[in-house]
């Protein structure tokens, strides 16, 4: 296969993410995801570890941006990758970042799905202290939303638009930085709130009440049949989602947090190996029971929750795993 990588840089980082070690002649697939300490990271991980068990050997590139992920993928560069359903469409149309690709409208048709989860919600937090504890507050004030290539940032300007009707640049500065940047920030008092996407229960974001105190801001009941947060929750992707401000130690927004959850799946391109993508697609249903030991977030994921936001056909390897345990598989999901 003509992305297999057969290079020792390769096979030390495959040994790492699996703890198997491996022939010097395995095929190792390349892959890609996000950080480390991103639930999109987690789960990547969590296949990949149930992948190898299978002799399927995914070499592991963390830290992506998965605008660039996604579009790799689908030009055949790299196999297995974390796919965001909110830019499926935006590839095909040649939209927003991928408007000066050439290729994107023409390769968005490869993207191909393995299967999907629910990776957590959009975490508003504040810092106590910071004047912020509704969403009009945040009038005047400096608010990270994401990484500057990502979808996230336009995500999370989209809700504050929704809520307050505020927009950056002119109401608030909008700051753009990575992740781990974006922590910082907040933690030195650089800037006033961050808005990010996480599991709930999420340890980076507990850091925050380790040290102090610090708030999620809820989206108000009022809010929830606006049409445009209606619009918003009905996206690709995207969804309501609610849980237990307890969760958090030293978080002061009581009892529930409705807040925009957010939906990911495993991807692949058309040409993949097929037997490769069944023994995967395999292994990490078959080791169910290891995925959930790995994070509390991750025991929501379930036979059940299979296909949750794919919005992709599923790789022929995957569909026969499916139509072989006897899943339910929806027509629109079928090559």
């Amino acid at each position: 296969m003509k992305h297999m990588r057969e290079t020792i840089g390769a096979l030390c980082t495959a040994v790492a993410v699996t703890g198997t070690p491996m022939a010097a002649n395995a095929q190792i697939y390349a892959g890609e995801t996000a950080g480390v300490g991103d639930p999109v990271h987690t789960m990547f991980v969590a296949f990949a570890n149930q992948a190898a068990s299978a002799d399927v050997n995914i070499q592991v590139n963390a830290g992506q941006t998965l605008t660039r992920s996604m579009l790799s993928g689908a030009r055949g560069d790299i196999d297995f990758f974390s796919s965001v359903p909110s830019l499926v469409g935006l590839m095909a149309n040649g939209q927003r970042m991928y408007e000066t690709v050439d290729d994107a409208a023409e390769v968005a048709g490869n993207l191909r799905a393995i299967l999907g989860f629910q990776a957590g919600a959009y975490h508003p937090v504040t810092l106590a202290g910071s004047g912020i504890e509704n969403w009009e507050d945040i009038a005047g004030k400096t608010v990270f939303t994401g990484p500057p290539a990502g979808s996230a940032s336009a995500t999370s300007e989209a809700l504050i638009r929704n809520l307050t009707g505020y927009e950056p640049g002119e109401d608030y500065e909008a700051v753009r930085l990575s992740w781990g940047e974006g922590y910082a920030a907040l933690s030195d008092g650089q800037i006033d709130m961050m808005v990010r996407p996480a599991e709930v229960g999420s340890a980076n974001i507990e850091r925050f009440g380790l040290s102090g105190e610090f708030r999620i801001l809820s989206i108000p009941d009022e809010a929830l049949a606006d049409e445009d947060m209606t619009a918003l929750f009905g996206r690709p992707g995207r969804g309501m989602m609610q849980f237990d401000g307890g969760v958090y130690q030293g978080q002061l927004t009581e009892g529930t947090i409705t807040a925009l959850g957010f939906f990911q799946f495993i991807g692949t391109h058309a040409g993949a190996d097929e037997e490769a993508v069944y023994k995967a697609t395999k292994a990490f249903w078959e080791g169910l029971d290891e995925v959930h030991a790995t994070a509390l977030f991750l025991q929501s994921v379930t036979p059940e929750t299979a296909f949750t936001a794919i919005n992709v056909p599923l790789h022929p390897g995957a569909l026969r795993y499916y139509e072989e345990a006897g899943y339910d598989i929806p027509d629109a999901l079928r090559p």
